[in-house]
């Protein structure tokens, strides 16, 4: 495709042709010619916005983009209802390309019942692979929403299903031809296929309804940066057992071969939840199919523990996250 906006034709064979999940209460989306959507809400509801872009990888970018932002939305305690997305493409770009895109991205929608309700898609010189930037617009209760900065003193803290998930997923796939090279062929497709569980939505809804004080998806920067961002923004220290952080082996050895550390690598898929009662939302979780761990405390006061056995060690802030050295 040549640079600049899609061609109308494209606009309606390509995007809005794939867009079949509706939601009631989208009264304007996706259409040729409307850079609005229109969304009506019942008056005791409030709207929870995220955005996200997907610069990391170019593997099921559609999908992934769309997760992350239902991600973050779900960790508000909110319903996602639409998606509304930015897509940069470079150019020489073939329509089938966007087709594809446009699936991945329809498919991980129906999966969640959320609405695409319109955006942009351009062809331009400025990107060298397909670029995604997903803005997601949610509902919940003006009463119920959560956020980051809500733990406490005395809550447990629990990690659903494992770190790195998404960061191990994208290295099998991006590094395959070096990892053939130490590993079996259905060892690196079992750790590609670990982005099959990057949705957090369904354990953010067991979690709220069994009542938490703070939720955040652990993202970049992985599962030291999402405990900084939780405790910094609750103004409380932490108390962290290393050796109960959940983390596959696929990860493990995946990270040793490219010298980096998991517990630094991007974790979409993995919740990061502040509650009383931990060990009861695990058992609920568990029944649910949805594997979890109470990995630690939150404490009074500022300090940020790593607890290894015999060894204590403070958590920092986060830097750039790990999978940026490999990919």
């Amino acid at each position: 495709m040549k640079t600049g906006k899609v061609p109308e034709s494209v606009l309606k064979r390509s995007i809005i042709k794939q867009i079949k999940t509706k939601r009631p209460e989208i009264l304007q989306g996706a259409a040729v010619g409307e850079d609005c959507a229109v969304i009506g809400l019942a008056d005791d509801e409030v709207y929870v916005m995220s955005t996200d872009p997907i610069t990391g990888t170019s593997h099921e970018v559609g999908s992934l983009a769309v997760h992350v932002t239902a991600n973050d939305i779900a960790s508000a305690g909110a319903e996602v209802i639409g998606v509304m997305l930015s897509v940069l493409l470079p150019e020489g770009t073939e329509e089938d390309e966007l087709k594809t895109i446009m699936k991945q991205v329809e498919d991980t929608c129906h999966e969640l019942n959320i609405q695409t309700i319109g955006g942009h898609t351009e062809v331009t010189r400025v990107v060298n692979q397909p670029v995604i930037t997903v803005t997601g617009i949610g509902k919940v209760k003006k009463d119920a929403y959560v956020t980051t900065g809500g733990a406490k003193p005395g809550d447990d803290v629990v990690v659903t299903k494992w770190i790195g998930l998404e960061g191990t997923s994208i290295i099998a796939r991006e590094k395959e031809a070096e990892l053939v090279k130490r590993f079996s062929r259905s060892f690196i497709e079992g750790a590609a296929d670990l982005n099959r569980y990057l949705s957090v939505v369904p354990e953010a809804a067991i979690a709220v309804s069994h009542g938490v004080s703070a939720m955040h998806d652990v993202t970049e920067g992985g599962i030291y940066g999402a405990l900084w961002e939780v405790a910094e923004a609750s103004g409380t220290g932490l108390e962290i057992n290393l050796k109960d952080i959940p983390i596959r082996q696929e990860t493990v050895e995946i990270c040793e071969v490219f010298d980096i550390n998991p517990y630094e690598l991007i974790s979409s898929g993995s919740m990061l939840i502040t509650t009383g009662g931990g060990h009861d939302l695990v058992r609920k979780l568990k029944e649910a199919g949805i594997s979890a761990s109470v990995i630690g405390k939150v404490t009074k006061g500022n300090d940020r523990v790593l607890i290894n056995g015999d060894t204590r060690r403070f958590l920092t802030p986060p830097g750039p996250d790990e999978l940026y050295k490999v990919v």
